[in-house]
């Protein structure tokens, strides 16, 4: 996990910590804001918003974070997430220097575009879509489109802009390419004794995936007893730490299926599996398919090819 960024129990980002030096918009400038940032990011952190948010990746790869999913990003990826949807996107390959630009975000709220289909029938095209993200979407093949139009917004003032903006809601709404992103929207109570203690621990997970990972290391490095440390991580994680492990390791996995050519066998033991049979069968409960089945899927929807342009090894 990057040191510069952790995922916690959910906060609330408060409209008085979006300082315009970290690349806000003044609040009431517009009903539409953009936002870019780079990383590191002092926001880059496990949190919530009344606010829906457009989030476009323009650099880096890493791991998403949307409600109750674990996901993969890299450049091009975009997501849509509902108010008070807890998110937080962490970048894996980050140089020291930083990288400037790597997120292009637009938050608005859902309320004047619902109220607005009384007088403008035409923006019920949209609704679906906003009900959707309350659990977050993820598109496919958009982000080239994407970023041209954050750009036009964000250029816009006044009409002009929430001109544009709604020119972006109907090419997303219209989109066929999407998935749900998350089977659960609701943000817990903020502890502020979480941050550091989920830091501590999520940053021993991504940095030891490979390894063997037990309930009692992991309740030392949160210094807490075991059975309390599993309820602990059940409330802020939404599931045991034995699942939450194993889909961490499943994703890490679908990212290595989808950029390498390597074996799965090889795959299984890297992400920290003691052996194949396990290993297929836990991908197969979690995706619905082999990892074979899934190499394949990748090929078609993320356009990856094996390095060697030669049949992707099974």
């Amino acid at each position: 996990m990057s040191k510069h960024s952790a995922v916690r129990k959910p906060a609330l980002e408060h409209e008085l910590l979006r300082d315009p030096r970290l690349g806000f918009e003044p609040a009431g400038s517009s009903s539409v804001r953009c936002l870019q940032h780079g990383v590191p990011w002092p926001f880059d952190c496990w949190h919530y918003h009344d606010e829906f948010e457009l989030q476009c990746i323009n650099r880096t790869s890493g791991d998403a974070f949307v409600g109750n999913h674990i996901g993969h990003f890299e450049p091009g990826y975009v997501a849509l997430v509902g108010g008070r949807l807890p998110h937080t996107w962490i970048s894996h390959d980050v140089p020291p220097e930083g990288v400037p630009n790597r997120s292009m975000v637009i938050h608005f709220r859902d309320e004047p575009l619902r109220k607005g289909v009384d007088l403008f029938p035409e923006l019920e095209t949209v609704l679906p879509m906003l009900d959707r993200a309350r659990l977050g979407i993820e598109f496919f093949g958009i982000g080239d489109i994407v970023r041209e139009r954050f750009v036009r917004v964000q250029k816009q003032e006044g009409m002009a802009r929430l001109s544009e903006f709604i020119g972006l809601l109907h090419e997303l709404a219209n989109w066929s390419d999407w998935r749900q992103i998350s089977s659960n929207a609701e943000p817990t109570d903020e502890d502020p004794t979480a941050n550091t203690r989920m830091r501590r621990v999520l940053d021993h997970l991504h940095a030891h995936l490979a390894e063997e990972l037990s309930l009692p290391a992991v309740s030392a490095i949160a210094n807490m007893a075991e059975s309390s440390f599993s309820r602990y991580f059940h409330k802020h994680m939404g599931s045991t730490f034995t699942d939450f492990v194993t889909r961490l390791r499943i994703t890490k996995a679908c990212e290595m299926l989808q950029v390498s050519d390597r074996l799965v066998s090889e795959i299984c033991y890297e992400v920290g599996f003691a052996n194949l049979a396990n290993f297929n069968r836990r991908f197969l409960q979690l995706k619905g398919m082999t990892p074979s089945a899934y190499r394949q899927q990748a090929q078609g929807r993320f356009g990856l090819r094996s390095a060697h342009n030669t049949p992707l090894a099974a």
